[in-house]
């Protein structure tokens, strides 16, 4: 989040959006190096958020126009994204900011919900003008059943935890807003539909929130205040579901811990139909629901009366450490999972199913290695390689090709881009790890744990 910067690959081909989003990124750019600049006062930051807000506002009425002018036949919902980020999510992070007079937990907030909703709105929404790519939001509640669900949320959140709570976003995205915990359930309805509903705590939050229960104050999230949660947030359900019967929550069919990544590939993989995100006062809440037709495989293992102590360790172990990251970017959703599920235990993993995407996780994220796919649509393994290695900010990141051809001319066009290896998708599990093992054993100087 140190060096967000704007990218020629994120022009969608209108003069006048294009260099209004390079502003918007320029502008965010400041916003982080005054907030890691500590002699800057209140004030710089101040007029900074106004900046950014003013030219947002105009670069909506302008996108807008644009929009109107071609007969996008997504206009609607592409300004209804508009409309809730300008009414709804920026004037809560403002507010936020100034209840707490600029805290560094606020700007933390801010920029990262910023952050993540700029970029992933460009590389998806804008691109999605031009024909590039397609909507994320093409199928979400109407907005009287949005604004109905956030009323029975704001007032059980009350009800149960005593947390006046203000709506920051109708469309959460998988922001990274700080450390966080999510709990993701999958309920069979009365008519065997499924529903994938997952729940994001701030781990400020949940320690309020366990300590207001038990009277104490904690200082850090353990297997107990994870159990207290999995039950509080099944009574949560259990609410909404009285108080909404349309919410046909039968039983609960699995439950699962997600990491941060985790979440991120699971929107990755499809984007929820309704996704809210909230501010109770003492940290932030995302509540997110997925239509079964929706739901692609397993990205966690399931929790269980048996395995539930070993998982929820496992759990806090791999929230709390910071393991070497692994983007893995391949448009097959097999070769994702298989990859995901060899490294998962000793990596950060991260899925992209295109170049495109994957760039976005670069720049946010960072990652110590790139698994990419020599051969797939728009933007293939070596176009994306090219682009990496013409970024002085990122041309540095290993890159190890997937292949699926193995034959001697095949291998040395991949090799011939002087990546640090190259893996056949033919190989053994076992292989494949080891060959990822031995890269950061000889990248870190001593095994991978």
């Amino acid at each position: 989040m140190k060096n967000l910067v704007w990218h020629n690959r994120y022009n969608i081909g209108v003069d006048i959006i294009d260099k209004e989003h390079k502003q918007l990124f320029s502008i965010i750019g400041k916003l982080l190096r005054i907030v890691e600049n500590e002699e800057k006062g209140e004030w710089v930051c101040q007029e900074g958020v106004k900046y950014l807000k003013n030219h947002t506002l105009e670069h909506f009425q302008h996108e807008e126009e644009y929009m109107r002018s071609i007969n996008y036949n997504e206009y609607d919902i592409h300004k209804r994204l508009h409309d809730n980020f300008q009414n709804k999510t920026l004037p809560a992070l403002e507010q936020e900011l100034e209840d707490t007079n600029y805290s560094i937990e606020s700007i933390r907030h801010f920029l990262g919900v910023c952050i993540g909703w700029v970029v992933s709105h460009t590389q998806t929404e804008d691109q999605a003008i031009s024909g590039k790519t397609n909507s994320k939001w093409a199928e979400i509640p109407h907005e009287e059943e949005i604004h109905v669900l956030e009323q029975v949320i704001t007032q059980l959140i009350y009800d149960m935890f005593n947390l006046k709570t203000n709506v920051v976003s109708e469309h959460y995205g998988g922001e990274d807003f700080g450390k966080t915990f999510c709990l993701n359930f999958i309920y069979k309805g009365q008519e065997k539909e499924k529903w994938d509903i997952t729940l994001i705590f701030e781990e400020q939050l949940l320690l309020y929130i366990v300590g207001s229960m038990m009277d104490t104050q904690y200082l850090k999230v353990d297997d107990m205040i994870i159990n207290i949660i999995r039950y509080a947030s099944r009574q949560f359900l259990d609410r909404i579901r009285e108080i909404i019967p349309s919410v046909s929550l039968h039983e609960v069919e699995r439950e699962c811990l997600l990491t941060q990544d985790q979440l991120v590939n699971a929107f990755e993989r499809s984007n929820p139909s309704c996704s809210l995100l909230f501010d109770t006062g003492e940290g932030y809440l995302a509540f997110c629901v997925t239509s079964s037709d929706s739901i692609r495989g397993k990205i966690a293992p399931e929790i269980n009366a048996e395995n539930a102590i070993d998982e929820i360790n496992n759990y806090l172990i791999k929230n709390n450490n910071k393991n070497n990251k692994v983007l893995v970017v391949d448009d097959s959703d097999f070769m994702r999972a298989r990859i995901s599920q060899l490294l998962t235990e000793d990596y950060t993993v991260i899925e992209a199913c295109s170049s495109v995407s994957a760039i976005k996780y670069v720049f946010l994220d960072r990652p110590d290695l790139i698994l990419l796919d020599y051969e797939m649509p728009v933007c293939d393994g070596r176009q994306m390689l090219a682009m990496l290695r013409s970024e002085p900010d990122i041309a540095d990141i290993p890159v190890i090709f997937l292949t699926a051809r193995g034959d001697k001319e095949s291998v040395k066009k991949v090799t011939s881009l002087k990546p640090e290896g190259y893996l056949l998708k033919i190989m053994g599990d076992e292989d494949i790890k080891k060959t990822i093992d031995a890269f950061f054993e000889k990248k870190n100087g001593k095994p991978n744990s």
